[in-house]
């Protein structure tokens, strides 16, 4: 709490005498690339409303999901612990019994503590039974929750699988994207008065993507029909943002505001849903995508906006991750924080005051049937500093890159024997953490 204290006390606009807990807001999309957005460096997407977004803050250029596969990146976001401790290692299927646990306790349970309301619009997929069976959003601390098991169906747009608070909602007309933004204003429209938080997940644009053909008309110069479709998906998440955004100025939310906008692994770029191949996304300058331990398979879009408070305009190249999320969050409201280990931290003094935070623990993912262009297929990865470090599953091959020097990966530094100490020591740190994560220590 001391790390939070100092920092906020750096920004005058902010004091904590007359400060109310501020309002936090979570804007999750699937599947998105690292280059798919107008601030990334993408020249075809049109994104205006997220483009201001990064200029109105801070754009996160080292921003980690949990995992380069969906569930297991979502449990670290709602937990601040890497997904393997608790067995969530890969995307949950319908019905296989995998779930979170309650014994793994989330953001919004330690919100609640500290007088927040809480909702979730979107996306679950932290559970295989999404019929009360298993714990739902409801169980694991949302007060209002309107979701889906895994996907909207049957596609994006007039989806039927939507259940709101353990009640069946659908069929319900629209986009899915504009479904969950109108839920949660409406949720934040009826709880104003009150410090809140509010996850909206997308479920766009992952496969099958739809979307309505004013969307896809912007792109009416593309010759390939998929990428129209696939480009005025992420357009329409664009629009919904600058409804949430334009929303909260008009009702004088905006200055006591948290937004965080990411996606939650690399892009779907795998041609894997026969007959509806609609994936066009862009790691940018990064190697690899989702289902990869490489860059493009982790690291995605940050955005962060809190105007009078985070100050406008900058980049921060300092690593950051999903399991960040709940330690900040929980330092911002004034919350406890688990009594559990976590492998995040509060980087607030990094967001407030441009002040790297200190890691215990490194930056750490492990995927056991990640997918890959390369042999041996990288499994394991930790990042301290400026420096990156993969493992085969059996943890005896590595692969180590400066990854400011060297974003797309293409420079293996391990036979460098200027690097001999550094790969030593963090190959002994890898190993610890997957002893630890595995429960082998």
């Amino acid at each position: 709490m001391r790390h939070i204290i100092a920092s906020l006390l750096l920004v005058p606009a902010f004091t904590l005498a007359d400060a109310p807990k501020p309002n936090l807001i979570v804007l999750l999309a699937d599947d998105m690339g690292y280059g798919d957005l107008g601030c990334f460096g993408n020249t075809r997407i049109k994104t205006p409303n997220l483009d201001r977004m990064a200029g109105d803050g801070i754009k996160l250029t080292s921003c980690y999901c949990g995992q380069s596969v969906c569930s297991p990146s979502r449990a670290a976001l709602m937990t601040g612990r890497n997904p393997n401790r608790f067995g969530i290692k890969d995307w949950i299927p319908n019905g296989s019994g995998i779930f979170l646990p309650k014994t793994e306790t989330t953001v919004a349970v330690h919100l609640k503590t500290a007088g927040y309301r809480t909702c979730l619009a979107g996306k679950w997929h932290l559970n295989g039974k999404f019929n009360g069976e298993e714990p739902t959003p409801g169980d694991h601390g949302f007060d209002h929750w309107l979701a889906t098991q895994n996907n909207a169906a049957p596609s994006h747009q007039d989806p039927t699988n939507f259940v709101r608070n353990g009640k069946r909602a659908g069929p319900l007309k629209g986009n899915s994207s504009t479904i969950l933004m109108d839920e949660a204003l409406g949720f934040i429209q009826q709880n104003k008065e009150k410090p809140f938080c509010v996850f909206v997940t997308f479920h766009a644009p992952h496969e099958p993507v739809a979307v309505p053909g004013a969307w896809s008309e912007q792109y009416k110069d593309e010759p390939d029909e998929t990428k129209r479709i696939y480009f005025g998906s992420v357009s329409l998440i664009d629009h919904e943002v600058g409804r949430l955004l334009k929303f909260l100025n008009d009702e004088k939310l905006a200055a006591n505001t948290l937004v965080f906008f990411s996606s939650d692994n690399g892009p779907e770029t795998l041609k894997r849903y026969k007959g509806a191949e609609r994936s066009h996304g862009s790691p940018g300058s990064l190697r690899g995508m989702k289902l990869h331990m490489t860059e493009g398979g982790n690291r995605v879009p940050g955005i962060v906006r809190w105007p009078g408070h985070i100050k406008p305009g900058q980049t921060i190249d300092e690593p950051i991750g999903f399991v960040d999320v709940l330690p900040t969050f929980c330092a911002l409201a004034g919350a406890k924080l688990p009594d559990k280990a976590l492998d995040g931290v509060d980087v607030s003094p990094l967001l407030f005051a441009n002040r790297p935070p200190e890691r215990k623990r490194p930056l750490y993912w492990q995927y056991d049937k990640a997918l890959g262009d390369t042999t041996p297929i990288w499994a394991v990865a930790i990042r301290r500093g400026d420096y990156k470090l993969l493992a085969d599953a059996a943890l005896e091959k590595f692969a180590l890159y400066d990854l400011k020097a060297d974003i797309g990966e293409k420079h293996d530094l391990t036979r460098d024997p200027k690097q001999a100490e550094r790969l030593k020591a963090m190959t002994a740190e890898l190993k610890g953490m997957w002893a630890e994560v595995n429960g082998k220590r």
